[in-house]
This record gives C-alpha cells, structure tokens and sequence, in this order.
C-alpha cells in the first residue's frame, strides 16, 4: 500500500466510525421478528415474462405493485426492495437526480433510458410506490442496496457513437465513470476489477450518500447491506486484514447511526448485511462479523450469490454472528449449465431448486441454528434472457407457506445434494465438478440433519455425469459401509424442470439403509472400477 491509499483508509476508517471495538452500538433486547425474508430485484419486472408483464411491454408502476401483491399471504414476512443496482437513483434522489443522470447518459454516450428510466425521470419513485404498496398489503418493507455492483460496468469505455446496448447502458453513473481511476483493477471482462476500491473514502461515501437520503425520506422498516453483489471491494494485496475490517466495520456502525436518528414512531430499524456462505470468503471483503454485530447489525443473510446450496458454513457463520439473526439464503438455481447463446449475462442453462431441495435446506439451516430463511432472485424460474434455455415455469411460491416453520419442514421428504453451484474466488472448494478414472476413489461429505423422529426409512444415492457412462462399474460407501446398486435412477420427487435433468446414461445409483445415516458430516466414496475417465457434476440423497 503507497503513502496516498494508506492516508485513505486510515481517514477513512476515523470518518466512518473508526476502527472494531472502540464504541459499541448493540441492538436493545428485542428479538428480529421475521422468519422470511423475500429480495425483489425490481428489474425482474422487465426482464422477466409473467402474469402481469408480457414480453417487451413497457413498465407501469403496477407492474411493481404486482411484485408485492404475488408473495402477499404466502409467508413472506419482510420484502426486501433492490432498487436498481446501486448506482442509478429509482427513486427521487437529491444526491444524484434522476433527470440529471439521463440527460448525462444521453450526452455522454447517445443512450437513452428504458421504460423504469423514463419513469424516474418524468417524476415517478419507485421506492414510495415499493413501501406504500407493503404497507397496503401488510409486509414489512425494506430497502437492499447493492454496494459494488459490476453489471453493465464493461461498457464505461465506449464513447458516443459507438455501438453500445441501450439495456446494458443503463447500469452506467456519471460518478463509477468519472472516477475510472479508482477501480480494483483493469481488466473490464473480470468482475472483481472493474467494480471501485472501497479503499477509498469517496467511494464508500458516494454509497453512504444514497443510503442516508433512503432512510431519511421513505418510511422503511430495514435496511440490507448486500456485500455479495458483487464480492470484491478491495485490492488485497494492498491491504491487510485489519484495515479491511475497520473499513467495512466503520461503515455498518454509520450505517447504524443513521437508521437510529431516522427511525420513526420509536421503533427499531433493523440493519441486516448479505454476506458469503463460506468463512474463508469473509476476510477478503473486510467482514468480521462479531465486530459488525457489536456495530448494531440485526440480521444476517448467508448467500451462494445466486445459488441454492445446502452445503456451506451456515453453522460457523450462525455461531460469529450471535446474537443478531441468521437466515440462510435460497434462489432459482443449483447449478448453471452450458451456454446456448454466445452473448447476454444469463445465456446458459439452469437447473432449478424444487420444493424439496428447498425444504431440505431450510431444515438443515434450522437444525444448525438458523432463525429463518430468504429467497434471492425467486422470480428466475420464469422465462428471461437468452432463448434456447427453456422450458419455463411459474416460481414455487408455495414453498413460502411453510419456509418459515421448522416443525413442519422436519416431517418432510428429503433431498440432499451437492452441485458446482457458487464459483466462489476465495473458497477453493473441489467439490464439484471432479473427474473420476479407472481405480480412482474420490469422498464427499453432506451435512446431514435427521427428520423428526430420526431415518425411518432408506434412501438413494445418485450421481451424474457429463457424458454418458457406457458399460464403466461403480462402487459406493457410505460412512464405510457399502451401498448395494439399484437401477432404479429416476427423479425421487416429481420434477416440473427439465433443463439439466441426467439422462439414464449418465447415471447411476445405489440403496442407502437408514441405519447408515447419521446427524452431521456423512462421508460418501465414490469409486470407478471400471471403464474411461468420467466428470462428475451432480450427487444427490433423496430420503423418503
């Protein structure tokens, strides 16, 4: 770190708050009473095909009443609002007006604003419409900011008149392209580095400005911090661990600060940040979350990015958060698969979460200490972005019923899984996908939790492979013993989406006795006795 970065984060650890452990700003005793959080990304509206939005239709604001109005009555408890991508204002802002930022864009680089844009710069806020409709039909509403975002960034080095996306031009702001200097890295194809280095106090202050007018205008009952959108903040090499936690810890505390002068009425203003699933993922983005809970965070979202997985260090981050409230984080996907189209941010296959595999989570989450659950990016079951990836489907809104009840989701079916899901850069995970040759034996672990009442029946084991399997023989053990092979490899569960679905060549299964199962880590070795080498991309324990 040179004389110049050093001076910034230093002065601006002091600005925002200092360094962990110098004030404290506890929450009161009270107990965070929601189980089940929902994040509603607004630009679903658009980019999605639904009920209430047909393809290329322009938006109205009842098109973002509807967001609200479809998981009213389901469960959901608190309705997160990500307006936009936290660079361009959805709403009437001061800091950074709406009809200034169009007329810039236009000027700067010829394009013009979509349907939301035109709205917001004729006048139209879409947070007073998000809270004012949670009000009405009885949700606790709360704003997400996304802190870092790289959507659409790769387009900051064009000019006017060159050919640029007029969708993709809308994640552009006259700050991130003002301040090109001060982005992690050069590379405009690699996330991490085109997003801005939060080493900088004007960065961190830009961010802050926003978050400051939100809860000063709008009657909102939280406020998430989402470090996961995207997760990178900092030139690692250029900072040590302390300073990044005195950064980021700073900012929750003046986060905290301005939640409590703004609140309303005497009551509390939850704060809630979105962190990594995985412990190793925390340091590199300055999150230490003991420190942060002292600060005055409530709540704690555990996320994949957009994954649902079951596999994570749900429990170790439960037990560093206490005593603000954990939720552990489900989406539309398990696993992205190949891509169909050259071009487009979601130009590639999904393999969706089921109701089962979301049951199964939730459960786990609880079993290890959760005190709720919340949905990411829901509404992608629907049809959005590139063609060729269908079929489609109407979101499972239904799993929302029972999400937030413990009791009734450890009656339930079963179904364990591993899967690559998340690529996450600071976690080298081998877990999947994994290539298997002859006399090769790999292991796996799952994190399983028992139903009520313990295994009472058996299971099945399935793997799947990327090609085919042809004639090649397979052994399985399970906490040292081993599985007897069924050619039974059929989805355990019905399953309304096909897309990634293994096809019968490209799997292979065994029968899994209750007696072998066990609460906590259970080991799986996976052996090829014969035949050519094989990709493993996907395991799964269905337990009826």
């Amino acid at each position: 770190m040179n004389r110049r970065q050093f001076l910034h984060t230093t002065a601006g650890a002091a600005l925002i708050g200092g360094w962990p452990g110098m004030l404290s700003a506890k929450a009161p005793g009270r107990k965070v009473p929601f189980r089940v959080l929902y994040s509603n990304d607004t630009t679903n509206i658009l980019s999605c095909t639904s009920p209430w939005h047909k393809k290329g239709e322009a938006f109205r604001p009842e098109m973002l009443e509807a967001t609200v109005d479809e998981v009213a009555g389901t469960g959901v408890d608190a309705h997160l609002l990500q307006p936009g991508v936290g660079w361009v204002p959805w709403w009437q802002s001061k800091v950074y007006p709406p009809a200034e930022h169009y007329r810039w864009l236009k000027e700067t680089y010829g394009v013009e604003p979509d349907t939301i844009g035109r709205y917001v710069a004729e006048g139209g806020d879409l947070v007073k419409v998000f809270v004012e409709r949670c009000r009405k039909r009885g949700q606790t509403p709360f704003i997400s900011l996304r802190l870092n975002d790289g959507h659409h960034k790769e387009w900051a080095p064009y000019k006017k008149g060159d050919k640029i996306s007029g969708g993709a031009g809308q994640g552009l702001s006259k700050f991130y392209c003002e301040h090109l200097d001060w982005r992690i890295g050069p590379e405009w194809k690699d996330w991490a580095q085109r997003v801005l280095n939060w080493a900088i106090p004007e960065v961190r202050a830009h961010k802050f400005s926003f978050i400051q007018e939100l809860c000063e205008n709008y009657d909102i009952d939280g406020f998430e911090l989402d470090f996961m959108r995207n997760y990178s903040f900092f030139q690692l090499d250029k900072t040590t661990s302390e300073q990044r936690r005195g950064i980021m810890t700073g900012f929750v505390r003046q986060v905290r600060e301005v939640l409590d002068r703004t609140a309303r009425g005497g009551r509390r203003r939850w704060l809630c940040a979105r962190v990594p699933c995985y412990v190793a993922a925390l340091d590199p983005l300055g999150l230490d979350l003991p420190a942060m809970v002292e600060a005055g965070l409530d709540m704690v979202n555990v996320s994949a990015s957009y994954f649902t997985a079951q596999q994570t260090d749900f429990a170790a981050i439960r037990r560093m958060a206490r005593p603000a409230a954990a939720y552990l984080e489900i989406c539309h996907t398990i696993w992205n698969g190949k891509r169909v189209t050259a071009t487009g941010y979601d130009s590639f296959l999904f393999r969706r979460a089921t109701p089962e595999q979301i049951q199964t989570a939730a459960h786990l989450a609880y079993a290890r200490g959760g005190d709720g659950m919340s949905a990411f990016n829901f509404v992608y079951y629907r049809e959005h972005g590139g063609a060729g990836r269908g079929p489609f489907n109407e979101p499972p809104f239904e799993v929302f019923k029972h999400l937030g009840d413990r009791e009734w989701l450890a009656r339930q079916p079963q179904h364990w899984f591993l899967a690559s899901g998340w690529g996450n850069p600071f976690v080298k995970r081998s877990v999947l996908p994994r290539k298997i040759g002859k006399g090769q034996t790999s292991a796996f672990a799952l994190d399983l939790a028992p139903p009520a009442g313990g295994w009472q029946r058996g299971g099945r084991l399935r793997i799947q492979t990327e090609d085919a399997l042809g004639d090649s023989r397979w052994q399985a053990r399970l906490n040292g013993s081993d599985l007897a092979p069924t050619e039974d490899v059929s989805e355990p569960y019905p399953n309304p989406y096909p897309p990634m679905l293994g096809t019968t060549e490209e799997m292979r299964a065994w029968s899994v006795p209750a007696g072998a199962l066990k609460d906590g880590e259970n080991r799986i070795e996976l052996t090829m006795m014969e035949g050519k080498p094989a990709k493993l991309e996907f395991l799964d324990l269905a337990v009826r």
